[in-house]
């Protein structure tokens, strides 16, 4: 059995699963697939027991349990990414790192339901873009990414070119070395104009796709914001941030603007009911500060806004 991309697939435990481990009984409802797959997806949150997320392949289940599973593959990954004629909108090269402004609807690497079409398939579709040391000295899927954008977050993306600036680059932005700034569509009119959040960020307990603020476990999160214009589109409220991260967390301006409750405009993850007309997130990787990885001189990108982007603010009617 196999789902198309987006599917829930549920079963009912029978009662001669009783007390079998969590990835055997995978196994016998899909025999399709190696028991090391479907131990991935289960801990990385695809499998679910009577509606709870399960990551313990060894987790024991027991009869008239309800099994769901998301997004089993149709295929399986390939082995090392492969270049496309795919064009990309570079900032700024040399010979050993370039910044691209990557748009939005685009992954940066090959992952499940995204084998193609990514930045990694744009770089090794153009010629010598990625050195060869570089290609067999890094991770095959991953060549040359030191950070990353979300599939519909737009903006600043550096991307090494050599192993020495995927070191220092990697270096740089773990020792928080870089400064990076956002434009984002905001639902709503913040009571504070300008502000900084401080937390810690971890996955959810329940919607294993989702993080979320969390009091223990989790990682530091540093989010500061200042609302430089504010209007209504339309009869709903909205604004535009500058919004500056020190921390790099997996969602985290997406899940620190909906905590305010001012969610990013088209963030389906993490908005309200009351949506702004935004076909995706309105979230833009605006300005990017870094050191050179050879030099060390700090370079300064910025990446314009995209049309969508614009054509929302242009719809923004100030108040």
């Amino acid at each position: 059995m196999m789902s198309e991309k987006g599917e829930m697939l549920t079963f009912t435990i029978p009662e001669t699963f009783e007390g079998m481990r969590l990835d055997q009984c995978l196994v016998r409802f899909f025999p399709e697939r190696s028991r090391s797959r479907l131990q991935t997806l289960v801990k990385e949150g695809h499998v679910f027991l009577d509606q709870s997320c399960i990551t313990q392949p060894k987790h024991a289940v027991r009869k008239g349990m309800i099994l769901a599973v998301e997004d089993v593959p149709d295929q399986m990954p390939p082995a090392i990414a492969q270049g496309e004629q795919i064009p990309l909108d570079i900032l700024y090269e040399d010979e050993c790192m370039l910044v691209i402004n990557k748009p939005p609807s685009m992954v940066v690497h090959p992952a499940a339901g995204n084998w193609s079409g990514t930045v990694v398939n744009a770089l090794l579709g153009k010629e010598k873009l990625l050195q060869e040391d570089l290609l067999s000295e890094s991770d095959p899927l991953r060549p040359g990414i030191v950070h990353r954008l979300d599939k519909d977050t737009s903006g600043c993306l550096a991307i090494a070119k050599t192993p020495l600036a995927l070191a220092k680059l990697s270096e740089a932005f773990a020792k928080r070395s870089t400064s990076k700034t956002y434009c984002a569509i905001l639902r709503g009119h913040p009571e504070k104009l300008s502000g900084e959040i401080l937390n810690r960020i971890g996955r959810h307990k329940i919607d294993r796709k989702k993080m979320a603020i969390v009091a223990e476990g989790g990682k530091e999160a540093h989010t500061a914001y200042r609302i430089v214009q504010k209007g209504m589109i339309g009869n709903l409220p909205a604004c535009l941030a500058h919004i500056r991260i020190f921390t790099g967390r997996t969602h985290q301006i997406r899940v620190h603007m909906a905590s305010l409750g001012h969610p990013v405009a088209g963030d389906l993850l993490y908005g309200s009911s009351r949506k702004l007309p935004a076909e995706r997130q309105m979230l833009h990787a605006w300005k990017l500060t870094l050191p050179h990885p050879v030099t060390g001189k700090e370079l300064s990108l910025e990446a314009p806004l995209p049309a969508d982007f614009l054509k929302m603010l242009s719809e923004m009617k100030e108040v």
